[in-house]
C-alpha cells in the first residue's frame, strides 16, 4: 500500500469513526430510563436484553423525556405477528391530543404487510408512509395523497425480520430511509421541534438499537415547538381499573384507550384510591344525550363537574362544543384550595366552590344515568 494510499485509508477511517460517535444511544439495554410512558400500562413498555418490547395493548405511547429539534434518528424494529400496526412519533407533544390516544406529531408509519387489504390498499402502504397527526401540518413529497407521503421504491420486510429505519429531521423538513433507501418524507412540518415516541396500536412489536445524532438547533420559535411536559401522568392503564375502585352499580369497563360507562339506572362510581389535593386534571368526555346533571367527576372537598354541560344547551355555549375533537371535549379542572375552574375546549366556563375548603380526598368518576366515554385521563399534582 502506498503511503498516499494509506493515509487516505487512515482519514477515511478516523472520519467514520467521529461521525459514529456523534450517535448516541438512546435505549440503554437495561430499563426505560430516559422513557415516558405516556398512557399505557405498566407492563406495555418493556426493557428485554437490546430490545424495547411493547406488548400492543392498549393504545398509547412511550415518549423520550427530552425535546429534540434537528437530528438523525436510525433505529431498528420488527412485528412478532402478520398485520401489526406501530409507529415513530417525531416532533410530539407530552400528552395524548384531545380525543384519541396518539400524540400530536409526524407519524413515521411501522406496519407489517400482512395488514393490507383489498379495499385500502390505496390509501397507506406498508413500506415506510410519513404524515401529520392530530393538529400537525406537513408538505409531503410525492407520491402523496393530501398529507400523506408514500415511499418511492417498496423495501420493507415482512414479520419477523427486522427493518432499519433512518430519519433525518432538519429545519422542518423530514426525510425516511427503509432499509437504506430513501423513500419518503415532507416539509414544513409544524410543529418542528418536540418529543420522539414510539407507538403501541394492537400487535406485539419490538424496537432494538435505537440511537441519536443531534443536530446543530435552528431556532425553533415558540410557535414551532410541541408544549413543553408539565408534569402530568396517566390515571388510566387502558386495560383495567388498576388505580380505581367501583362503588355501587358495575357499569364501567376498560375499553382499551377508553374508559366507557354503559349507562342504566343507579348510581355507579368509581374512586381513586389515591388522594388529591391542589392538582390539575384533564379529561376528554364524549357523552350520549343521556348524559344527565348527575353524571360527571366528583372533586375532593365535594365540588362536582357534571358532563351535561357538554351537550347542546347545557351552559358551555355552541362555539365551545364545536371544538369537540372526535366527538370528545377536552375538559381541565383546575383544583386548589377550595375552589376550581373548568376550561371546556380550551376556554374558561365556570368556577366551581367545594362545600369543604382545603384538604385531601379523592377524585370520583360518576354515572347516574347516561352513557359516555373517558380518556386522556391525566393528573397534575400542584403545591
Amino acid at each position: 500500500m502506498t503511503r498516499t494510499l494509506f493515509l487516505a485509508v487512515v482519514l477515511a477511517s478516523s472520519v467514520w469513526m467521529r461521525a459514529a460517535e456523534q450517535f448516541k444511544p438512546l435505549f440503554n439495554g437495561r430499563d426505560l430510563s430516559g422513557w415516558t410512558n405516556v398512557n399505557c400500562a405498566p407492563e406495555t413498555w418493556t426493557a428485554h436484553g437490546d430490545t424495547i418490547r411493547c406488548t400492543g395493548f392498549p393504545t398509547g405511547a412511550l415518549r423520550t423525556e427530552r425535546m429534540y429539534e434537528n437530528f438523525i434518528l436510525e433505529m431498528e424494529w420488527r412485528h412478532l405477528k402478520a398485520g401489526g400496526n406501530a409507529g415513530v412519533f417525531v416532533w410530539a407533544g407530552p400528552i395524548g391530543a384531545q380525543g384519541v390516544p396518539f400524540l400530536r406529531a409526524v407519524e413515521v408509519q411501522v406496519l407489517d404487510h400482512g395488514y393490507i387489504t383489498p379495499n385500502l390498499n390505496k390509501s397507506y402502504t406498508t413500506h415506510g408512509d410519513v404524515f401529520p397527526i392530530h393538529g400537525s401540518t406537513m408538505t409531503p413529497f410525492p407520491p402523496s395523497r393530501g398529507m400523506r407521503s408514500f415511499p418511492s421504491e417498496r423495501h420493507g420486510k415482512a414479520s419477523p425480520e427486522w427493518n432499519h429505519y433512518r430519519v433525518e429531521a432538519r429545519d422542518g423538513t423530514l426525510w425516511l430511509w427503509v432499509n437504506g433507501h430513501k423513500v419518503s418524507g415532507g416539509e414544513k412540518c409544524h410543529w418542528r421541534k418536540g418529543y420522539l415516541a414510539l407507538e403501541s396500536e394492537g400487535a406485539p412489536v419490538e424496537f432494538r438499537n435505537v440511537r441519536l445524532r443531534e443536530l446543530p438547533s435552528s431556532g425553533a420559535r415558540a410557535d414551532e415547538t410541541a408544549d413543553e411536559f408539565a408534569g402530568h401522568r396517566s390515571l388510566y392503564t387502558g386495560t383495567d381499573l388498576r388505580g380505581w375502585e367501583e362503588q355501587g352499580e358495575k357499569r364501567w369497563r376498560a375499553d382499551d384507550w377508553r374508559l366507557v360507562h354503559s349507562g342504566g339506572s343507579g348510581r355507579s362510581e368509581l374512586r381513586s384510591t389515591q388522594r388529591f389535593g391542589n392538582f390539575e386534571l384533564i379529561v376528554d368526555c364524549k357523552p350520549t344525550e343521556q348524559v344527565g346533571g348527575l353524571d360527571g367527576i366528583r372533586l375532593p372537598g365535594g365540588a362536582f363537574v357534571s358532563f351535561a354541560m357538554l351537550l347542546p344547551g347545557g351552559g358551555a355555549g355552541d362555539e365551545v362544543l364545536n371544538k369537540a375533537s372526535h366527538g370528545f371535549h377536552r375538559l381541565i379542572i383546575l383544583a386548589r384550595g377550595g375552589s376550581a375552574t373548568v376550561q371546556i375546549n380550551g376556554r374558561q366556563v365556570s368556577t366551581l366552590k367545594s362545600p369543604k375548603a382545603g384538604g385531601e380526598g379523592r377524585i370520583s368518576l360518576i354515572g347516574e344515568a347516561g352513557s359516555f366515554e373517558l380518556s386522556g385521563l391525566y393528573v397534575r399534582e400542584l403545591p
